[in-house]
């Protein structure tokens, strides 16, 4: 919530009081002096937990990353882990990732919780995100925390709370921790560590959670087939270093390369402008090592290793990028094939989100498998998965380059999703084809679905009122026409209402509100409006469709969807 001037230079003063250290009250002194719009920035509302927990910038205020924000929730975290198991002793693994000072930060985090009693497993060493929601369940935990922005720029860290189960916070737990939050205040926080109740753990994590990833992770690709795929592979300086390649030596695969100047772990990223497996400047270098070597696939993951990128040859020998729609339909086809195979038994299901490629739904339909479309974030299928205990999770992901497979791990998994890739691969050339050639006959199938993504970044206050504005605009002043296409559903997901405008009928959307918009046109056609949880921007979500005759057609097909998209975009402005 924004506050007025006033209450930001209370906040201020409060912040300069011997409460803080000394280098926190002098940051902030500096920022008096020479930065006031930065010192605004700083203090004018409280870190918010979004679709992937708590992100922001680090620094000093209530507004950025810093021992005392961390600290307060984690002290909030605390109190609520002793209310809701009186009887039990509390547990908590930690882990953290590559960016700068997340292991100091961790360790800040550790300090609370064992000041308050509560038992904390803390990583050595920076770890994959998919291995602290395995280590949760594994470890017996009643909650995790991992130090990560994901694949925010260089000057942000986060915070994300695992619960019990091993997936992210979700509806009841999220606002009652944050109730708690917010009723302390920063003299409440227990900083002296109570070392006793502080273990560091290691590799006995990491052997099992890497078994698992082989085990959940391998299908029917023969040693044959392994031996004759060749992969390249990029950390983009980020965690998945300590498990991917191990991972995929495991599983049996020899050809693997390496894009060494990637390798190390380093939070300023120095080869890439970001970190983003989805912006294809991430992967160049790798590209490149790949034409070097021949590779049939080339991927990359982000910094806390949740995301993955990949490219593979076209149907002319061209090394192509895919999105994350492309990869999760190819994907979750391929287990979806596995599980027809070996009989499906009626109470499986797939999942995906609701700014995803509506194909996913075609793929479940095609199968007779049951489809699950949810809020953006794996927190949400981790809470299928939970809610539903009697039905098997397949598999799914959303368009943001995440994916699960089966529910060993409870949020995006690129380890798995990595090994998943190349047997894919793998299996798909020993018969002839190609990850590529499957894509394409999987449109000609069930459609050719078409997405594109525009994301407006709007930094700051008059950002986050400009954002605010957009959305208020599309709530209050609907488009009648989109690309000259009758819009005829709008689907609002913070009041939970679908109207259908061709019979002026109203239902209910039956899952947890959110700032989200989307326009269905009479041709198909799909918009999103969402304000991103994690970063400063607004995102506009484009999906278009049409038959595909053949795969010959593919090319002239794509061409007049690609049109298509660019006339949405210019009718809506965002071009």
């Amino acid at each position: 919530m924004q506050i007025t001037d006033s209450e930001i230079n209370i906040r201020v003063e409060e912040w300069l009081t011997p409460i803080f250290d000394n280098d926190t009250q002098k940051q902030i002194q500096n920022l008096q002096n020479d930065n006031t719009k930065e010192l605004k920035e700083s203090f004018y509302k409280d870190l918010e937990f979004g679709t992937g927990g708590m992100r922001g910038i680090m620094g000093v205020g209530t507004n950025r990353i810093n021992k005392y924000t961390l600290g307060k929730s984690t002290q909030g975290l605390s109190n609520y882990l002793h209310k809701q198991f009186p009887n039990e002793q509390p547990k908590a693994v930690i882990a953290y990732d590559c960016r700068n000072n997340s292991d100091t930060l961790a360790q800040t985090v550790a300090d609370v919780f064992s000041a308050n009693g509560i038992k904390v497993y803390l990583f050595s060493e920076l770890r994959p995100t998919p291995e602290l929601s395995f280590a949760v369940k594994h470890l017996g935990c009643h909650c995790g925390i991992v130090l990560t922005a994901s694949h925010n720029p260089p000057e942000y860290n986060g915070y994300k709370v695992y619960w019990q189960d091993g997936g992210q916070l979700v509806p009841p737990q999220d606002q009652e921790i944050i109730s708690e939050i917010s009723a302390l205040n920063y003299s409440d926080i227990k900083f002296d560590s109570n070392t006793g109740f502080i273990e560091k753990i290691d590799t006995e994590v990491d052997t099992i959670f890497i078994e698992q990833s082989v085990k959940n992770g391998s299908f029917v690709a023969t040693q044959e087939a392994k031996d004759n795929t060749t992969i390249v592979f990029t950390s983009l300086h980020g965690t998945s270093i300590k498990a991917v390649p191990e991972t995929l030596k495991k599983a049996g695969y020899k050809n693997v390369h390496i894009v060494e100047e990637q390798s190390e772990p380093n939070g300023n990223f120095p080869t890439v402008k970001s970190p983003n497996p989805e912006e294809p400047e991430a992967l160049t270098m790798a590209m490149q090592l790949a034409e070097n070597v021949n590779a049939d696939i080339v991927i990359g993951t982000d910094p806390d290793c949740d995301r993955l990128g990949i490219a593979v040859r076209n149907n002319k020998g061209q090394l192509q990028l895919l999105n994350g729609n492309q990869t999760m339909v190819v994907m979750t086809w391929f287990l979806l094939e596995k599980y027809k195979n070996q009989q499906l038994k009626g109470n499986e299901f797939i999942a995906s989100t609701i700014v995803s490629t509506p194909m996913m739904r075609r793929l479940g339909e095609a199968y007779g498998v049951e489809y699950h479309e949810v809020l953006t974030g794996f927190k949400w299928i981790a809470k299928l998965i939970k809610d539903f205990p009697e039905k098997q999770f397949i598999g799914g992901g959303e368009e943001s380059f995440g994916f699960m497979v089966g529910d060993f791990v409870r949020d995006k998994d690129a380890v798995t999703s990595t090994l998943l890739a190349c047997e894919i691969v793998a299996n798909t050339k020993s018969k002839g084809s190609s990850f590529y050639d499957t894509l394409l006959d999987l449109y000609a199938q069930h459609g050719l679905y078409k997405e594109s993504l525009i994301s407006l970044v709007k930094k700051g206050i008059d950002g986050a009122e400009e954002i605010k504005q957009i959305m208020a605009d599309l709530r209050n002043n609907p488009p009648k026409s989109i690309n000259e296409e009758k819009v005829v559903l709008i689907e609002d997901y913070l009041n939970s209402t679908a109207y259908n405008i061709q019979d002026q009928a109203k239902s209910e959307i039956n899952i947890p509100k959110s700032n989200v918009l989307i326009f269905y046109t009479e041709t198909g056609s799909k918009i999103a409006a969402r304000p991103s949880g994690t970063e400063p921007k607004i995102k506009f979500y484009i999906s278009v469709q049409d038959a595909l005759g053949s795969v010959s057609d593919f090319d002239t097909t794509q061409d007049q969807l690609d049109l298509k998209i660019e006339a949405i975009k210019k009718d809506l402005k965002l071009i």
